[in-house]
């Protein structure tokens, strides 16, 4: 008999990670291969567009992992799109993934309503869809290569 619990548990969640890890090592010769190489770990990869008192005019957060870069945000400031930001912030994303983390694709989420004809402009590719997540939003899930 189980008792099934549905609170919030760091401990647990970070044990469940580990195991799940093993498990996934165990059965992939992908993610064996990964160990102990540069892209082993998932790092941060973060850039910022400053304006000149020092506040945030855009931003991109994501993460190389695997050889592979996440764009996870981008943002601009409106009164600073249309002047290719997006694309700046972009492009240094996926240099210092390629050039410094040895990165050979990147990927990425967007809504309908952002940007996935901005991603297509940079060369991404739809990869898939999901329709109505959120309710009436579908979500594309693009790459491209580095």
């Amino acid at each position: 008999m189980f008792r099934l619990v549905t609170e919030v548990d760091r401990k647990r969640r970070i044990l469940l990670n580990g195991r799940l890890h093993e498990d996934n090592v165990t059965a992939s010769a992908g993610l064996r291969a990964l160990l102990s190489t540069s892209a082993e770990h998932e790092k941060p990869l973060e850039v910022w567009a400053l304006d000149r008192d020092g506040d945030v005019a855009g931003g991109l957060t994501g993460r190389t992992w695997a050889y592979w870069l996440h764009v996870d945000l981008l943002w601009v400031d409106a009164p600073h799109r249309g002047a290719g930001l997006g694309g700046r912030l972009l492009g240094e994303a996926e240099r210092t993934a390629r050039t410094e983390r040895a990165c050979t694709r990147s990927r990425l989420e967007t809504w309908d309503f952002q940007a996935p004809g901005f991603y297509r402009k940079q060369g991404y590719e739809e990869m898939g869809r999901v329709a109505d997540y959120p309710p009436g939003v579908t979500e594309f899930i693009l790459v491209k290569e580095l």
